[in-house]
C-alpha cells in the first residue's frame, strides 16, 4: 500500500466525524508499539472481585462496555461534551451511570464511593481521587508524558514542557 502524503492524511482526519474513542477508520494507517504490560488485563484483574468501579474519561464508553463482569456499581465520567451522549447511549443500557463534568477539582461524585478507579488518559486531580476512592482503593491509569511522540511534537513546533527539559 502506497503511503499517502501528509496533507492528504490530515485533510481526511479533519473531515472524519469524531465520536468517542473509536479510531477504527485509521486501521492500517498508523502503527503503535505495544507496552510491556497490558492495561486491559490489569483492569480485568483489579475488577474481578469488587463491587464499585469508576471509569474516568470514558470517551464513548467503548472500553468500559467491552469489559465483561463489570461490578454492580459501575460509573463513568466524561468531560468532552460531544462524547457524553455517545457514552450514555452505549453505557446506560448496560446499567452504567455516566456523569459529565467540567472541573477535575470538583467531580460530581460522593466521597469514598469506588474501590477501583480506572483512567486511560484523562486528566485528574489527586485530591479528588483520594476523596472518591474507598479506603484502600486502587487507581489504575495509563497516562502519557510530555516526551510522548516527541518527534511529532518537534515537527509540529510544539513547545517542550520545561519541567521535563531539565
Amino acid at each position: 500500500m502506497a503511503q499517502l502524503p501528509y496533507e492528504v492524511l490530515v485533510k481526511e482526519a479533519m473531515e472524519h466525524d469524531f465520536k468517542g474513542w473509536d479510531f477504527s477508520w485509521t486501521h492500517g494507517r498508523w502503527h503503535e508499539g505495544e507496552p510491556s504490560w497490558n492495561y486491559r488485563r490489569l483492569v480485568k484483574e483489579k475488577i474481578a472481585a469488587i463491587d464499585s468501579l469508576l471509569d474516568m474519561g470514558t470517551g464513548g464508553g467503548e472500553f468500559l462496555a467491552s469489559l465483561e463482569n463489570r461490578p454492580p456499581v459501575t460509573s463513568a465520567t466524561e468531560s468532552f461534551e460531544p462524547n457524553s451522549p455517545v457514552a450514555r447511549a452505549r453505557l446506560e443500557p448496560l446499567g452504567v451511570k455516566v456523569l459529565s463534568f467540567v472541573d477535575d477539582q470538583e467531580l460530581p461524585l460522593p466521597a469514598e464511593t469506588f474501590e477501583v478507579v480506572i483512567n486511560r488518559h484523562e486528566s485528574y486531580a489527586p485530591s479528588e481521587l483520594q476523596r472518591i476512592l474507598k479506603p484502600g482503593g486502587t487507581f489504575l491509569t495509563q497516562q502519557v508524558g510530555a516526551l510522548d511522540c516527541i518527534q511529532l511534537n518537534q515537527f509540529l513546533g510544539a513547545p517542550l514542557d520545561e519541567s521535563v527539559a531539565r
